[in-house]
């Protein structure tokens, strides 16, 4: 009878494996878990974390609103295209107002059955957000034509929106900062990091960007969070727009809230893996050539490559 490797659990010719007793394990597991973990203790009403699931179909949802027919229901005319976003719409609201006012509660530290003031100002955050969507939609059709004119290779507008990487990224993006805007951090961070998981694109919810942006290929791009991006912004793949080190407080802790990342204006084009730190400005129309390191500001109209920036590489510690 021929040997089945699975009645041992071991190859043939090695000895059988003993499962291991998993009951220490578990204990060892549950007695410490160092703040891992979110318990709830009898006689005590636990916090509600925001479902990252949810979040995440909203957006989904909010890509069938923003680009009809290209997500989600695909045969629409004009009657039934209006039924649509109008449906779909308001299953957004109500879910993302559950999630919403779950990040409430979760900052403010009740449970969502028990908090008076965060049912409403939910009702409130959803509401305004969704009056922003028609300018985010504005916005994302400039994104779109962008990534069509910017790419030889795009063969329609349409081709971008299915298949490129920096339109999905622009787009949670373009979702997420609207909510950080609102207030709602924690959902926003939620949908930003969706994009990155997805694309590698790492753009932080706080990032103002203007109109017209294009991401080409797109892996390794970080965007931080005080960045401010002009219209008509190009970035290719492993780009950085990043802070250097920052300062600390009597405590030793980052202090939090500073103006740290670049700012970038009107026209600028920033080839691949090139590093911008610090709060600096990339003047109008200039162009950053590929792997550059940059902790300077430069004119508009500048042209900077790798041996233009040597230099600067360890000034006052702008390389470490």
């Amino acid at each position: 009878m021929p040997h089945d490797p699975g009645d041992e659990g071991s190859r043939p010719g090695l000895p059988a494996l003993e499962e291991t007793p998993l009951g220490p394990i578990v204990e060892a597991l549950c007695a410490s878990q160092n703040g891992l973990a979110r318990r709830h203790h009898e006689g005590s009403c636990r916090q509600v974390l925001p479902s990252r699931d949810a979040v995440v179909a909203v957006v989904e949802d909010l890509r069938t609103v923003l680009f009809p027919g290209y997500f989600g229901v695909s045969d629409l005319t004009d009657e039934t295209m209006r039924f649509a976003v109008g449906s779909t719409l308001e299953r957004v609201r109500r879910s993302l107002g559950e999630q919403i006012k779950r990040g409430l509660c979760f900052a403010c530290g009740h449970h969502p059955s028990l908090c008076p003031d965060c049912e409403p100002q939910a009702v409130s955050l959803t509401e305004r957000f969704l009056s922003t969507l028609p300018e985010v939609r504005r916005l994302l059709a400039t994104d779109v034509i962008a990534a069509y004119e910017g790419d030889p290779a795009a063969q329609s507008p349409d081709e971008t929106v299915f298949c490129y990487p920096g339109v999905l990224a622009i787009t949670n993006h373009r979702i997420a900062h609207e909510l950080y805007r609102l207030g709602v951090p924690l959902i926003a961070r939620i949908i930003s990091e969706a994009a990155h998981s997805a694309t590698g694109i790492d753009i932080h919810p706080g990032a103002t960007i203007g109109e017209r942006f294009f991401i080409d290929h797109g892996t390794g791009v970080v965007i931080g969070e005080t960045s401010v991006i002009g219209a008509n912004v190009r970035l290719y793949q492993g780009v950085t727009l990043g802070a250097k080190t920052f300062p600390k407080d009597a405590q030793g802790n980052p202090i939090k809230g500073i103006l740290r990342h670049p700012i970038v204006a009107d026209d600028v084009v920033v080839y691949a893996g090139a590093t911008i730190l610090g709060r600096v400005t990339i003047g109008a129309g200039s162009i950053i050539g590929g792997n550059v390191w940059l902790t300077r500001s430069v004119p508009p109209g500048s042209r900077i490559s790798q041996a233009q920036s040597r230099d600067d590489l360890y000034d006052e510690g702008g390389g470490i």
